[in-house]
């Protein structure tokens, strides 16, 4: 009974999963203008999608954010997780750790509120950033998205053999070398994962951008969100089934990477 029981749950959560997100992309292909009427098949909301210039703005740009964002997260949380795992008894690595962990677990509402604050607080005392807009929305997202790059790879780290390192080390080799010839390598999967982590939690996010963006620094989220209040229209299903192709690309070219990573 067990056996025969797995498999349909497991069967029963795919489709829950999984079964929106299908019909969702069955309907981008609609030729009505109503999003849950089929009217035959129709690739014309894909072209007029790109024909709107203000979601093809709008995308461009958060590309562009979650690309940088992922880009200095992913340095700046190796750079931590390298502390936090390597100097165990370093002067204020609770306080650390705790500033770590506490972007995982705020509330989004009160990340973008502080952050929004914080911002309004800068630019009167020190004149910068002025205004709401693109740099404020890289420095919240690299903020938020730091955290969770640490913990990937601090994981990674953890489970190392420094055995490996510290022979080379006895063999001549400089720190450095030790990290960009073994230790880069050796956790180049969680780096990997980490900036993917980042870059999909930076594309994705709403919240914190709808506090700390302006004018003329709308994001794709931002966009749909206005557009959806509205109502749906069969563009956005375009649109949302180009974004799930680009990210199934980039979990497979992970996963590939990360395949070849741990066979070397």
């Amino acid at each position: 009974m067990r056996l025969r029981f797995l498999p349909i749950a497991a069967f029963l959560g795919f489709v829950f999963l999984y079964g929106p997100i299908l019909s969702l992309v069955i309907f981008s292909f609609n030729e009505s203008k109503l999003v849950t009427v089929w009217g035959g098949f129709s690739t014309k909301w894909y072209v007029e999608l790109f024909q709107n210039q203000q979601i093809m703005n709008a995308a461009w740009l958060s590309l562009k954010i979650a690309a940088i964002s992922a880009s200095v997260a992913t340095v700046l949380g190796t750079m931590i997780s390298m502390v936090l795992t390597r100097f165990g008894r370093v002067r204020g690595r609770a306080i650390m750790t705790g500033m770590i962990t506490a972007p995982l677990v705020m509330p989004e509402v009160i990340t973008g509120l502080s952050l929004l604050l914080l911002f309004v607080t800068m630019e009167r005392l020190f004149g910068w950033p002025a205004g709401r807009g693109v740099t404020t929305i890289l420095i919240a997202h690299i903020t938020f998205s730091m955290a969770f790059v640490a913990v990937v790879v601090q994981s990674r780290l953890s489970d190392m053999d420094n055995a490996i390192e510290e022979a080379a080390l006895d063999l001549g080799a400089s720190p450095l070398r030790v990290f960009f010839d073994i230790t880069l390598p050796m956790i180049a999967p969680a780096l990997i994962a980490g900036w993917l982590l980042a870059f999909t939690l930076s594309l994705d996010d709403l919240v914190i951008a709808s506090f700390v963006s302006g004018p003329g620094s709308s994001t794709l989220p931002i966009v749909i969100f206005s557009k959806v209040r509205l109502g749906v229209s069969p563009d956005i299903n375009a649109l949302a089934s180009l974004i799930i192709l680009v990210v199934s690309l980039g979990i497979i070219t992970a996963a590939i990477l990360m395949r070849k990573g741990a066979r070397k």
